[in-house]
């Protein structure tokens, strides 16, 4: 396997400043926000984003996290998946400008069972996605509404985000298989 960085820290940072001022502009500003990062690394982004929105736009953002485990359809083929606590800010969704925060955009699976858990919480007025990284691949309609970087990639490479509160570092990496060996 070789593995290649793609985005540094100061890549990450600037992602996430440019991310946080579209959402700012695309909501005429922070009112009736709530971003809800997707566990695990998305909780971790959504609580980046909704600081630098607060900061830029001059009022506190709601944060929370959305599990999605139950809601997955390949339970069937990784039952080990670890259900993650739902966390929903006081106030709800309902009437809310949802931006659901992932790492990793590659099938869109993740989002529709994103989708599919909104439902049972609530009734957002709307819903938007801010991913860090759009690998492609898509086998949903799904398209992220903010992106920190467009990274294609093959389907036998694998997208690894590493973030200081989980891996210690901060750092995103393709890993794929050697080539001409």
């Amino acid at each position: 396997m070789s593995t290649r960085t793609v985005l540094h820290e100061a890549d990450i940072a600037r992602a996430l400043t440019r991310i946080s001022h579209e959402i700012l502009e695309s909501n005429k500003g922070p009112d009736d926000l709530v971003v809800l990062g997707i566990p695990t690394r998305g909780v971790t982004l959504a609580h980046r984003i909704a600081a630098l929105v607060g900061e830029f736009g001059g009022a506190e953002v709601p944060v929370g996290a959305l599990d999605v485990t139950m809601y997955r359809d390949d339970l069937h083929r990784n039952p080990t998946r670890t259900p993650q606590p739902t966390q929903i800010p006081p106030g709800g969704i309902d009437g809310k400008v949802v931006v659901l925060v992932d790492d990793v955009l590659f099938s869109g699976r993740s989002i529709r069972s994103a989708l599919d858990a909104l439902q049972d919480i609530g009734r957002p007025a709307a819903v938007r996605l801010a991913i860090l990284v759009d690998r492609g691949h898509r086998e949903l309609p799904i398209r992220p509404d903010f992106i920190g970087k467009n990274l294609p990639s093959g389907r036998d490479e694998r997208v690894n985000v590493r973030l200081t509160e989980h891996d210690g570092i901060e750092a995103v990496t393709i890993e794929g298989p050697v080539t001409g060996a």
